[in-house]
């Protein structure tokens, strides 16, 4: 996992360190320095520096000192005079090793654009002198892109889009929530010495994805059950999905509760799974997921199956709205934005997840690009997923795999994370080479077991 922090823990960071700043500057400079070198700048290539009048200005001097060092030809463009102490060190130092320091105008070809204008201290659109430099070619960034609003991600006026995005010791949430990610291009972090912050999100890596194996003596019900409940008429292709999920994703076992009216659709369409009636639901399966195409005329029935179940309870899409119903085992819900909104009246947030998942008690998972997941505590954030996965269906496949993985073993937030992973990476892997929809995906996570 990688701890995501908020611009003022970074800040916070900055006041305690026991690194002075000219130092946590130097380090941060040279970092930016090394990663131009990486984007194959070098002796005969010229790199125009933004710098700005605060400490990522700083930043930006002792990169374009080091640059000028390697033998690139380096003009740093100034919003300002520095007005921090470090920082007015670390122009005199550059100055006085050649680098040209000229104030910041139109801009002019450049093999690399380094903007270290603002960094984590700006928040609300570039200012006219900045607005030239938005298309002036490769852009390598100093901690965020100017523009971008490093609390959450937001964009509210012209904005740089980088190539990549050298932050320092944590990734900050403008990073990787909102319209972040698509002006942070790729986000190194680099190690600069900061002390060990208190992070307000985890970014989830394949490690805190685990797939559960069986062992060698397991049978259909001793690798875990699941019962899929939902499928109305016109919906029944939503049932079918999440339970073939399901039972592609590892479940030994997998049944499927429809309306009679359905029911032989159901039955013919999916003979490797175990069909139920709706009103009639067994107990013998250990994992149920409630609302795939269930539609509005069985909340009845959908409310005394959450109240009784016992076991894990995957709450989706129509059963959405009985989420805040008490029941004895766990439970785990999935809203899309859209959902998210209706049932809490909030926009959706990984604070106001957080706030809903305590109110539950249960493990809220907040579909989107990227995908949210919170048991109350810090949220953890899933960024696999990528617009390919925007298609019918691929939401009722996601709560089939969270209920294989629960019905494996795994706690309801390890789960639930597992599987939000794993979802974005097969569409990662299809769409390399085909149009992503449901029935394709869960082929695909077939192979990922």
């Amino acid at each position: 996992m990688k701890p995501v922090i908020t611009p003022e823990e970074a800040s916070r960071l900055d006041e305690i360190s026991q690194v002075p700043i000219a130092e946590l500057m130097e380090r941060a400079g040279r970092a930016v320095a090394l990663e131009a070198a990486r984007m194959g700048m070098g002796y005969g290539s010229h790199v125009a520096v933004l710098a700005g009048t605060g400490n990522n200005g700083g930043d930006a001097y002792v990169a374009a000192r080091h640059l000028r060092r390697r033998g690139v030809g380096v003009t740093v463009h100034r919003l300002g005079p520095p007005k921090t102490d470090p920082a007015q060190a670390a122009a005199e130092l550059a100055r006085s090793e050649g680098v040209a320091i000229t104030s910041l105008g139109r801009s002019l070809p450049a093999d690399l654009v380094v903007d270290g204008l603002f960094g984590g201290g700006y928040r609300s659109g570039a200012p006219e002198a900045v607005a030239s430099w938005m298309s002036a070619g490769r852009t390598l960034a100093i901690d965020i892109p100017s523009g971008v609003d490093p609390s959450d991600g937001r964009v509210s006026g012209p904005a740089l889009v980088a190539e990549r995005t050298v932050t320092f010791d944590y990734l900050k949430i403008g990073h990787v929530l909102g319209e972040g990610p698509d002006h942070c291009g790729e986000v190194v972090v680099s190690r600069i010495g900061l002390g060990d912050a208190e992070p307000a999100l985890f970014l989830a890596e394949v490690d805190d994805a685990p797939l559960p194996s069986r062992p060698r003596t397991a049978h259909k019900w001793s690798a875990g059950s699941v019962l899929v409940v939902g499928g109305a008429r016109g919906m029944t292709g939503a049932a079918l999905l999440a339970g073939r999920a399901a039972l592609q994703f590892g479940a030994g076992a997998v049944g499927l509760a429809v309306p009679d009216d359905t029911a032989s659709l159901a039955a013919s369409s999916a003979p490797e799974l175990l069909h139920y009636p709706i009103d009639s639901l067994p107990d013998r399966f250990d994992t149920l997921v409630i609302g795939p195409g269930l539609g509005a005329d069985h909340d009845e029935l959908a409310r005394k199956a959450i109240e009784s179940w016992e076991g894990t309870v995957v709450v989706d899409a129509d059963a959405l709205g009985l989420a805040s119903l008490s029941h004895r085992g766990r439970m785990i819900v999935t809203p899309h934005a859209g959902e998210f909104e209706r049932m809490t009246a909030e926009k959706p947030s990984s604070v106001a997840a957080a706030a809903l998942a305590r109110e539950l008690g249960a493990v809220v998972v907040l579909k989107g690009n990227p995908t949210l997941v919170t048991d109350g505590g810090v949220p953890w954030v899933v960024d696999r997923g990528g617009p390919e996965l925007a298609t019918i269906g691929t939401g009722d496949v996601l709560a089939g795999m969270i209920a294989a993985l629960a019905t494996a073993g795994l706690e309801p937030l390890a789960a639930a994370r597992s599987a939000a992973y794993w979802h974005g990476e097969a569409g990662r892997r299809l769409a390399a080479t085909t149009t992503v929809t449901a029935r394709r995906l869960i082929g695909e996570i077939g192979r990922l077991r």
